[in-house]
């Protein structure tokens, strides 16, 4: 059985999930997102390295990281999960950037923190409650520094070629073109992209649209605007690939934000 429900307040946007055989295709989110297993052994591949969250873990996403998700077993898993918009974060801690340097802890005090604030998003509680919520849940995790680096910048191949990918979304992606950018063959640019990003070009490419698809069915409340906005071919092609990154189709992300 799969249940994914989503809510958003003004600030944050929650998940509530539970399931056994489902599995995430590898992607990434523009938000930091943090969450907790309740309950099963939830793993995933994390830029490339094998992570397995069990009951009680805090599972911490730097933005933009690559991962993938799925039940360690047929028990199934469940979890909530909070996504935070950078700007958020640095409107309440300055302009200093999150980089979590372990992707799982075990600290009743965050986790404690993070399930009261995704209840209080599930439930529609008032609005003022949940920014407090925020505030205090954003400065924990700057307070914590669980084995925090500071970020270093990526490399500059893979940062110019998000943003062109990032202002092209409506488009389909033209390896050749964006390739000559660096002048490389697009062979040489998909090698380099997945050594540094740790998702291929076109996976980051195809992540970018189905995030401006979610974002167009937040403001807009409309799937086929999100279709047409961001270069699907029809309800059907957006709906394969929202599922595989949120595992629920645009059009029943868009009822439950209703």
């Amino acid at each position: 059985m799969e249940r994914f429900n989503y809510k958003k307040s003004q600030d944050v946007l929650a998940l509530s999930a539970s399931f056994t055989d489902f599995a995430y295709k590898k992607h990434c989110h523009e938000e930091y997102a943090v969450g907790v297993t309740l309950r099963g052994i939830q793993q995933y591949n994390l830029d490339g390295q094998y992570q397995a969250s069990h009951q009680n873990g805090v599972m911490l996403f730097n933005r933009e990281q690559s991962h993938d998700g799925s039940s360690y077993d047929k028990a199934g898993i469940d979890y909530v999960m909070l996504y935070l918009k950078p700007d958020l974060v640095e409107e309440i801690i300055g302009k200093k950037e999150l980089r979590f340097g372990s992707p799982i802890v075990y600290d009743p005090e965050l986790a404690r923190n993070i399930l009261m604030l995704n209840d209080a998003v599930q439930l529609r509680q008032n609005e003022a409650e949940c920014s407090e919520r925020v505030f205090d849940l954003v400065h924990l995790l700057a307070q914590k520094e669980m084995d925090t680096k500071l970020w270093l910048p990526q490399d500059n191949l893979v940062r110019k070629a998000k943003e062109i990918m990032f202002c092209s979304t409506e488009d389909v992606l033209k390896l050749d073109n964006l390739s000559s950018e660096f002048g490389m063959s697009k062979f040489q640019f998909i090698r380099e992209f997945k050594a540094q990003a740790g998702i291929s070009p076109y996976q980051f490419f195809l992540n970018c649209k189905v995030e401006r698809a979610r974002q167009s069915i937040e403001m807009q409340k409309d799937v086929y605007a999100a279709v047409a906005d961001c270069g699907f071919v029809d309800l059907t092609h957006l709906n394969r690939h929202f599922k595989r990154v949120f595992g629920v189709t645009a059009y029943e992300y868009m009822l439950q934000l209703n």
